[in-house]
């Protein structure tokens, strides 16, 4: 599995509106080809700052198949007006797995 790590900041005071929007995106991740799992984390420090933080069964998957979809279209149209700049993305494989 492949992990892509959105990191978000937001517009100050928008965050309950944000995570509203987020929740309600769940089944476009949900129904996207080999997602297989996706989670919101706010940052303590940094109340701002959240990670998205999907699992795809390929890179192609986020890559190629959602960000060509109209879902990718129906996220963004519910969560850009939240950014407080583009968000940060990057894919990761897991290494160790320590327990």
């Amino acid at each position: 599995m492949i992990f892509e790590i959105a990191h978000i900041q937001v517009k100050t005071g928008s965050n309950a509106a944000f995570e509203a929007a987020v929740t309600r995106a769940v089944p476009l991740f949900q129904g996207a080809q080999g997602c297989e799992s996706m989670r919101l984390e706010r940052s303590i420090e940094n109340t701002d700052a959240y990670r998205l933080v999907v699992g795809w069964t390929t890179l192609e998957d986020h890559t190629v198949h959602f960000r060509s979809s109209e879902a990718f279209q129906s996220w963004r149209a519910l969560v850009g007006e939240f950014f407080a700049a583009p968000p940060q993305v990057e894919h990761m494989n897991t290494v160790v797995a320590g327990f």
